[in-house]
């Protein structure tokens, strides 16, 4: 099995109360909530993931949550690495709710962030996605489950 690059979106809307309410007190950027990961069922992708799985990866991310890192991209690039002069926004906080990971996401000044934002004032539902990189194997019931070596 080879390694691929697997992309998982979920559907992030606020309201436009919403829009006033949530802003960060020391930044004055706005920050939403949404979930940003399933595990243990058949996600939009057709796709499985364990939740000993996403822990162990969720653990690895927290680390850049803490350090203030957690950095991601308007769109939907091809590699793993981050490109900084297309960031948009920075999780600041991460916790299960249930089989989902739901998170904080401040949206950042930045061009990128800014057109995020203004998406959001204008009532369109936008997609969060994780990316990663792993292999998948098919089970006899059509499931593909992602494999230990995701990253």
């Amino acid at each position: 099995m080879s390694k691929q690059l697997l992309i998982e979106t979920h559907t992030v809307k606020i309201s436009p109360t919403q829009l006033t309410e949530n802003v960060n007190k020391e930044s004055g950027n706005l920050v939403v909530e949404g979930i940003l990961a399933t595990a243990e069922v058949k996600n939009g992708n057709g796709r499985y993931y364990s939740k000993d799985l996403w822990n162990r990866e969720i653990d690895k991310y927290g680390e850049l949550v803490k350090e203030n890192r957690a950095l991601g991209e308007l769109d939907h690039p091809e590699s793993q690495v981050v490109n900084l002069k297309n960031v948009s926004h920075n999780i600041k906080d991460m916790w299960w709710d249930g089989d989902n990971v739901v998170g904080k996401i401040e949206l950042l000044p930045t061009p990128a962030g800014n057109i995020l934002k203004a998406l959001f004032a204008s009532g369109i539902t936008v997609g969060i996605s994780s990316r990663g990189m792993g292999s998948v194997q098919e089970g006899s019931n059509g499931t593909v489950t992602v494999q230990e070596d995701f990253e």
